[in-house]
């Protein structure tokens, strides 16, 4: 009887998968008086239930990974959709270099990053009304950077261009016009700081900027600029000094420039949670009545979930003073807009 009841134990231990089971059997056992066989049985069904219970969880957690991967990685799904396309769909030839000019067209992937913020502000409300233009506007800033080498000279450092574009928008006024565009093309160099836990990098840019027009509305300069990154817990500090390029008199479309720019401007940079606060602060550094300067603070916050798509937030930008935008580098203007950004 003894080795019979040794049988099932050791056949319930080894095939049963039910823990209903197991407790049945646990049950024919005490029933039986068969006492520490029964413990054994029952001690089994416990571990198998916490078992159960723990794969339930890791399978949850799995499935939340997974999602938040998904959420995530929509681009890089977007990207593979157009990877296997290529893949799947595309007769090849016989030259590799030309199968590697058909996908790149095909992909479209050009190694392109945002830059500077990229944005788009539906409403705007300049609070002082200025000549030929409406106080209410739209408005937007395009900027991608292209790297271009990384590390030529040994130095961990990175070299890029960058293109960055912001258009005004009279969208209330008959035919909508734009009413300036700055257009500001770029080539830059960043090295990390390796000695300091404050201080993280610098860079060194040159880098144009006009507004594309003629005669009397014309606006541009040249600038070579030094910039440094330094991180206090999670803020991060930004400064920036630069030295203009000097033109001859008849070409300078702006000579005062530097009465309402000044020599440099001042970014701080807070991140919270998901959230971001940046201010922005520049002035001319003239302790006279001639003072002149500009402030902006952008705020990033999450959009709505029903509104919500992968790299998209609510943005809200705030500009009180002077060099808004090239046309009225010399104008003091005190707006607020509302919109959406795509980066940050």
């Amino acid at each position: 009887m003894k080795h019979l009841l040794f049988l099932t134990i050791f056949f319930t231990f080894c095939f049963s998968s039910s823990i209903e089971d197991i407790y049945k059997n646990a049950l024919i056992l005490e029933k039986g008086a068969q006492y520490k066989e029964a413990m054994l049985l029952y001690k089994k069904a416990l571990d198998l239930q916490l078992s159960n219970q723990n794969n339930t969880k890791d399978k949850d957690n799995k499935k939340l990974e997974i999602a938040f991967e998904n959420k995530n990685h929509e681009v890089e799904t977007f990207s593979k959709m157009k990877s296997d396309f290529y893949t799947k769909k595309i007769n090849k030839t016989n030259n590799a270099e030309t199968n590697s000019t058909i996908k790149q067209i095909i992909t479209g992937n050009f190694g392109l990053f945002p830059y500077r913020k990229n944005y788009l502000i539906p409403v705007s409300y300049d609070l002082k009304e200025k000549e030929n233009r409406n106080q209410l506007e739209t408005y937007f800033q395009f900027s991608i950077e292209k790297p271009i080498s990384y590390d030529f000279f040994g130095l961990d450092e990175s070299i890029s261009t960058a293109y960055t574009q912001k258009s005004f928008w009279q969208t209330n006024k008959n035919s909508s016009p734009f009413r300036e565009t700055n257009y500001s093309p770029e080539i830059f160099i960043q090295f990390p700081y390796k000695n300091s836990e404050t201080v993280k990098g610098y860079k060194v840019s040159l880098i144009h900027e006009s507004n594309g027009k003629n005669d009397l509305e014309s606006r541009s300069w040249n600038r070579i600029y030094l910039e440094s990154y330094l991180q206090l817990s999670n803020v991060f500090i930004i400064p920036r000094i630069w030295y203009r390029i000097p033109e001859k008199s008849q070409n300078d479309d702006n000579p005062d420039i530097y009465d309402y720019y000044g020599y440099g401007d001042l970014r701080l940079l807070y991140p919270y949670k998901k959230h971001t606060f940046e201010l922005k602060l520049r002035n001319n550094l003239k302790l006279t009545q001639n003072n002149k300067g500009a402030a902006q603070l952008d705020w990033t916050f999450p959009l709505p979930e029903f509104m919500s798509t992968v790299n998209s937030y609510g943005f809200m930008q705030i500009f009180s003073g002077y060099g808004e935008s090239l046309i009225d580098y010399d104008k003091e203007i005190h707006k607020i807009g509302f919109g959406i950004a795509f980066s940050r």
